[in-house]
Order: C-alpha cells, then structure tokens, then sequence
C-alpha cells in the first residue's frame, strides 16, 4: 500500500485534533474529486514499519483523539489487507483514541457478500472503527454547511452505537 500524505493535529477530518492517513488508490474516480492524484495505487510513498511506528508516536500526545483514514479508498481491497493490522495495532497501544475512516462505498456496499470491495478483512476493518463517513461525493449534492462531509448523500455512522442498537446511527449534521 502507498499513502499521500499523514496530517498531525487535523480538525477538518473528525471531531477533536487528529492524525489523517491519506492512502492512494481508489476504483470510485468520484467527479471532481478534491484529490485525484490519490487514485493511483502507487501515489506518494510505501506504507512501511517505519511508517507505522510514526504515525503510533504521532497518536501518542493526550490532546490528540484519534486516527482518521482517507483517500484515495481505505477500503480498496488491497488498502483493507494493510490497514486492518496496523488499526490492530493502534487500538492495543490506545484503546482510548477513536478511529474515523472516510470512504466512497456506503456501508451497505461494504456489508454485502459479493459486493465489491468487500473482502475477508472488511468485517474486521469495520469493527476497528468508531466511525465511518459512507458514500461518493457527488457535485450535484455539494453543502459546505455538512460536518465532515462534502455532499449530503454521504452519512456520518456511529458505529460504535449502531453496533449496540442493532440498525445504523448516525451523528448530527451539524454542530450546535
């Protein structure tokens, strides 16, 4: 897997200051993508052991709340197959930090067998997350005024609650 770019103390990507993962490569190819350099599967540079060591020493201050992954995809299947240990690894060393994930599949692509991207690590990715911003950016649909999202077919998942009730939840649209 090849990233783009890691942010330190981002608040534009989830609730809180964050650390953001760009990882390359994404199939969605949404129009006017605000990073389509990110679409190519070899874009920026090798996620490597060192790459993780640095993004774990990044998450390690108190006044950071977690980690955001986007794109490109997180969820190509290839990105899955790397991401899932790494998020393993995260959660043992912080299981207080929250870990957001971005991604163009709704969660209904993401949790139906046959589906592409879904693979034999997608339910175990999914479990690793407390939330998941689902859908393509679509330009008809563009609201500035959305929290964390670029259009409003795109859904803020609280998984963690949704894990819990049993059907999805989701977070306000808004702060108040």
């Amino acid at each position: 897997m090849y990233y783009g770019e890691i942010k330190n103390c981002d608040i534009a990507n989830g609730e809180g200051v964050r650390v953001t993962l760009f990882v390359s490569g994404c199939t969605n190819h949404c129009e006017n993508c605000f990073q389509p350099q990110t679409w190519a599967f070899d874009f920026g540079q090798p996620f490597t052991a060192e790459t993780e060591r640095h993004l774990l020493d990044l998450l390690a201050p108190d006044y950071i709340n977690g980690l955001t992954l986007l794109g490109g995809e997180p969820f190509e299947p290839a990105n899955q197959r790397v991401l899932v240990p790494f998020l393993r690894r995260v959660r043992e060393t912080y299981p207080k930090k929250n870990i957001w994930s971005f991604s163009g599949f709704t969660y209904e692509e993401l949790t139906t067998d046959g589906s592409y991207p879904r693979c034999e690590v997608t339910d175990e990715f999914l479990s690793l997350l407390d939330v998941l911003v689902d859908g393509r950016f679509v330009e008809a649909l563009k609201d500035i005024s959305l929290r964390f999202r670029g259009s409003s077919n795109q859904r803020l998942i609280d998984l963690n609650a949704s894990r819990a009730a049993g059907h999805l939840c989701f977070l306000p649209d808004r702060q108040r």
